[in-house]
């Protein structure tokens, strides 16, 4: 029987046609913020910006080898798998039909039908994923195409495996790693690569990260069996996952629970930011969590230590930088917003304003009730250059009588209002 090691090594040899092994980067930045030495797998730099070329290119590699007579192939999805799909059927000349949701932005139908060429078809269908997916199923068996599925399949866990055959090979010549951190939403990446390394008998710990709205991994270890979770927060697109990954979970069931960081999303925005800023180096969501987990790792536990944080992609929608930027701010406590119980009369407002700072801006302001004779509530965004500020105008704010309400982490009230 040919070794999971071997079968990866050939899936790494074949995937040389499509493009070279993506860079692993030591960070100078990072390495001195975190006291380690810290490297990226840049995997937002393949033709698709993702990792997700790999599992798909993979598949089809494996389906056509076989005789696969298919005609077609289908796939759902909303992003990165669907880019990597599309890529695929154009280099093997195979036409693929892609399903995805009506409420997906234009900038990724659009640079699906660029990467797919006259091979792909794209069909909108539904309002979330899972009606997508279902109309995916439901064409795949009224038209005998072939289902590409984003994770939940052992070629695909192979191809995304190819992944650590080149940080295996990058890291040739004395160089180990102590620690590889990766991002997980159906498991498929984080199965591979795992299992590449265990039959390879590497000494290293291994950590992963999911969003905190969407902790399947984390729960599923919790429970000993896969949990399908209530609620997702889809913020981070790449990553959110409700279910992760039967044949994935059945590789990654003997992790404990603790070796998933769950990463805050407004946390995940402040570094998303810091990328861009510093580095100049656009990440999607999910592409940061890595470098986000690194916080969560006490200085005294990595320093020192040699880690690897794989960026699994940098398909990001700029049209959503005003809302990063946004929740980069509030987690970092330089904007707040409040609710002001405002007096209705003549210079109410030059009151308030004259209790501001010198780095105090107003960045919202917005009557909410205006038929109150006396009284009426205001919404009011504050940004400042120091978070400390705040507690100087809570002071001035009581002083001076002000009846007001900090709605900025009632997320119930602020997703209606902000």
């Amino acid at each position: 029987m040919v070794s999971f090691v071997s079968r990866v090594s050939s899936a790494a040899d074949a995937l040389r046609s499509l493009f070279p092994a993506t860079p692993l980067q030591e960070n100078d930045y990072l390495s001195k913020k975190f006291g380690a030495r810290v490297l990226l797998k840049r995997e937002d730099l393949t033709p698709v910006r993702s990792y997700k070329i790999r599992g798909a290119f993979n598949f089809f590699r494996h389906a056509l080898a076989a005789g696969d007579h298919a005609d077609l192939f289908v796939c759902a999805s909303a992003g990165n798998h669907a880019q990597g799909f599309a890529f695929v059927c154009r280099h093997f000349g195979r036409k693929g039909v892609v399903y995805m949701p009506v409420t997906t932005p234009q900038q990724k139908i659009d640079k699906t039908k660029l990467f797919g060429g006259d091979f792909v078809e794209i069909r909108l269908h539904g309002d979330f994923f899972d009606a997508c997916y279902r109309a995916a199923l439901d064409f795949a068996e009224a038209s005998g195409a072939r289902m590409v599925p984003p994770f939940d399949h052992k070629d695909i866990i192979e191809g995304q495996a190819t992944v650590a055959f080149e940080i295996a090979e990058q890291m040739a010549g004395g160089l180990a790693a102590d620690m590889l951190i990766l991002p997980v939403g159906g498991g498929g990446l984080s199965a591979g690569v795992t299992h590449y390394f265990h039959e390879l008998g590497a000494d290293m710990r291994f950590a992963f990260c999911e969003p905190a709205g969407a902790p399947s991994l984390a729960r599923s270890l919790a429970a000993g069996r896969r949990v399908k979770l209530d609620r997702v927060d889809n913020f981070v697109d790449g990553a959110a996952v409700a279910e992760i990954g039967r044949e994935p979970f059945r590789r990654l069931r003997d992790f404990p629970a603790d070796a998933v960081k769950l990463v805050p999303e407004n946390r995940l925005c402040a570094t998303m930011i810091e990328m861009l800023n510093i580095e100049g180096v656009v990440l999607e969501p999910a592409g940061a969590l890595s470098i986000d987990a690194l916080e969560d790792f006490a200085r005294k536990d990595i320093r020192g230590k040699t880690i690897v944080c794989v960026v699994s992609g940098g398909n990001f929608d700029f049209e959503r930088l005003p809302d990063v930027k946004e929740r980069a701010l509030r987690f970092e406590g330089l904007k707040k917003y409040f609710v002001f119980r405002f007096p209705q009369r003549p210079g109410a407002l030059r009151d308030f304003l004259d209790l501001l700072g010198p780095d105090d801006d107003i960045a919202r302001f917005e009557y909410l009730k205006k038929s109150a004779r006396n009284f009426g509530s205001v919404l009011i965004g504050i940004e400042t250059k120091d978070r400390r500020n705040f507690e100087v105008l809570a002071k001035r704010f009581h002083e001076a009588g002000w009846a007001y309400q900090d709605i900025t982490d009632n997320e119930t009230i602020a997703g209606l209002v902000i």
